[in-house]
């Protein structure tokens, strides 16, 4: 069964199906390669360095939970 999640395109906001191929979450080719411009521009950046502390909310509170599972869709939004 193949997934589908509405999303709106991060460049021009035009709804569009976030697990479309090859487009990804961009509605066509022309915002995906504004994005890649973006950053190769440097207009996108992370701020600083990943530590330990980031990743803590995401850590299952049950250790026989497995952590790469897939959650429902009222669990979360895009």
């Amino acid at each position: 069964m193949a997934k589908s999640a509405l999303i709106k395109c991060p460049i021009c906001g035009k709804e569009n199906d976030f697990f479309s191929e090859p487009l990804g979450p961009f509605c066509c080719d022309r915002c995906k390669m504004v994005d890649l411009g973006k950053w190769l521009g440097e207009e996108y950046r992370v701020s600083e360095p990943l530590r330990p502390e980031h990743f803590a909310e995401f850590e299952p509170q049950d250790p026989d939970q497995p952590i790469n599972r897939e959650l429902p869709a009222d669990e979360y939004t895009l």
